[in-house]
């Protein structure tokens, strides 16, 4: 076996153009013990586990980090109370103990604790039965590092929540879980895999797989910018392309050991002054339960629906319907009623559901499902975004009968993520850190939280360039520097991987980022040497995807909505379709 050349960049886990290239050069060059094809929290976890083994792993994603379901969820690392009603106690404290690793040790500047209340809405059986269910959570693991389950009377639920109406609850329980970035956390997980050593590398695309006799060898790969192909070798391919397992699984030509289906859920943004609340909420509807979850000091995220979807798996669209739905649910509870003018931001996601017997979405199982397809191919579908690291360690541990060598128990509960280490020193050290560098502390705690102890690396490139700390203009929540950040180190591409996933200013402005698509492509142009024609092309094509999005959330049926997002045109210009997407 040849030597493996170390990536530039591995220190800081930098996934700039230098070490695009040098990750192309890899691919090609190089025999990986495991290549891992997806690039949404799974796969990136599966990276991160088999790296710190000390495996040589490749990651290839067609398109971007998080780019499908990864980026697309509730934004909550929970245990999942609901899952407690289905008698899921096993999947609830796993889910748990996750989330305190991640609020703790793993990902602290990302994970953060969030109170919520849930309205009681009938008298006599349901606090007690929500108390029991609650002290399950709490003994769980969900009240070791938050406070555990507190009980109030209707006066003081309005209190903590004056915006819900008198009439809509006899009282109330608080309790915490989390808030998560989910698309940020992603896109860190591939950084800190990176920073292990593993080669990362977006818009590569799997179109074939290799093979002698009956087993799996590796992939050929195509670069979605340019249309190159090389071939990866490997002693295991992992398939974490969630929705698209079966898609992937088809490319084999191997039959697969279980069948993922894919269910919608939306989600809306609206303003933080819409809703007077100190608390997140749950809310109980007939099929499920809808949160309404503090974004950021700006915007409530509320959602979520649960439907079947059939159609594009790259871009699933929200249709009136859902909104009209999201909408008709909170204003049950609300004083002041929400309307369509008051939505800044709407998303859709599909969760990749093992699918069962049942016809229902909400009672498919989000227990996840390893598979040893043939010697040399795995594959992992299902779970919950929290138990993205249990699945990784199971996926490795599966594939481990496919690498000669031997494999080290995974150690990821001791990894922190890049980022964590330093960071709540960093915090304490704000006024200072804002002295120094000549920005508000609060700005400086904005970039802690986004970046941790890697703030002050984001802050440095603005060395000599004082206008990329001043704020991008029509969306003041991000530093210009950001933008220039996500290019040079985060692995970002297209303007749509700027403004929809390293932030979020496509869901958290009523422009959804059409009105500064022009500066920020402006700002990137010199890292990703584009020229004017790359500017104008990139900036028209992140509108056109903006007027599709918006256009099919006015149609009444997921079919019409698809067909004007699916016209819109990709950003990638040699995507091939069938592709794997993120899992």
């Amino acid at each position: 076996m040849t030597k493996k050349s170390q990536p530039q960049g591995q220190t800081t886990g930098e996934l700039g153009p230098a070490q695009r290239a040098e990750s192309w050069r890899r691919l090609g060059a190089d025999h990986f013990d495991m290549v891992v094809i997806g690039g949404g929290v799974v796969g990136a976890g599966i990276a991160l586990d088999a790296a710190t083994r000390g495996l040589d792993v490749a990651l290839v994603e067609a398109r971007d980090l998080a780019s499908g379901t990864s980026s697309r969820s509730s934004k909550m690392f929970h245990g999942g109370l609901r899952y407690l009603e289905q008698l899921d106690f096993g999947l609830v404290r796993e889910a748990l103990r996750e989330r305190e690793l991640s609020l703790k040790t793993l990902a602290p500047h990302l994970v953060k604790p969030l109170r919520f209340l849930y309205p009681l809405t009938h008298r006599v059986w349901e606090r007690p039965y929500v108390a029991s269910g609650l002290v399950l959570y709490d003994t769980m693991g969900g009240a070791k590092s938050v406070p555990g389950q507190h009980h109030v009377t209707r006066s003081g639920a309005l209190r903590l929540s004056p915006g819900l109406r008198r009439d809509a609850l006899i009282g109330g329980v608080t309790y915490y879980d989390t808030v998560v970035d989910d698309a940020r956390h992603t896109m860190t997980v591939a950084r800190t895999a990176a920073h292990y050593g593993a080669v990362v590398r977006t818009s590569t695309q799997v179109v074939d797989f290799l093979r002698e006799a009956d087993r799996v060898v590796g992939v050929k790969v195509r670069d979605s910018e340019d249309g190159s192909t090389t071939e990866v070798r490997a002693h295991v391919v992992v398939n974490a392309t969630g929705v698209w397992t079966d898609e992937i699984q088809a490319l084999s030509h191997l039959r697969g050991r279980f069948h993922v289906r894919a269910s919608k859920g939306v989600h809306i943004v609206v303003p933080r002054d819409r809703i007077a609340s100190d608390a997140a909420l749950i809310l109980r509807t007939p099929t499920s339960v809808l949160f309404v979850i503090p974004w950021g000091s700006n915007h409530w995220i509320i959602g979520t629906t649960d439907t079947d979807w059939n159609l594009d798996l790259a871009h699933p669209a929200a249709t009136k319907a859902d909104i009209d739905y999201l909408l008709e649910r909170v204003n049950e509870v609300l004083v002041t009623p929400l309307t369509h003018d008051d939505i800044q931001g709407v998303y859709a996601g599909l969760r990749p559901l093992l699918a069962g017997e049942s016809d229902e979405t909400s009672k498919l199982s989000r227990e996840h499902a390893v598979a040893r397809i043939a010697p040399g191919l795995v594959a992992i579908a299902g779970g919950k975004y929290t138990t993205y690291r249990v699945m990784a360690y199971d996926a490795v541990d599966a594939a481990a009968q496919d690498i000669p060598q031997r494999v080290s128990p995974s150690i990821t509960d001791k990894v922190p993520l890049l980022g964590a280490d330093g960071y709540f020193a960093l915090l304490n050290q704000t006024p200072q850190l804002a002295e120094a560098y000549g920005v508000h502390p609060y700005r400086v705690e904005h970039l802690l939280n986004r970046y941790g102890s890697l703030a002050g690396r984001v802050l440095d490139l603005a060395e000599g360039k004082p206008e990329l700390l001043q704020p991008i203009t029509d969306a003041p929540t991000y530093l210009r520097v950001e933008a220039v950040y996500a290019a040079a180190a985060e692995g970002a591409l297209h303007l749509d991987d700027i403004l929809a996933r390293r932030t979020r200013i496509s869901i958290e402005y009523s422009h959804r980022g059409a009105d500064c698509a022009e500066e920020v492509a402006r700002l990137v142009a010199p890292v990703l040497g584009w020229s004017d024609a790359d500017i104008t092309r990139e900036v028209d094509t992140y509108n056109a995807r903006v007027q599709a999005e918006i256009r099919s959330q006015t149609q009444p049926d997921d079919e019409s909505a698809d067909a004007l997002r699916a016209a819109a045109p990709e950003p990638r210009p040699e995507i091939l379709e069938p592709v794997p997407s993120e899992g």
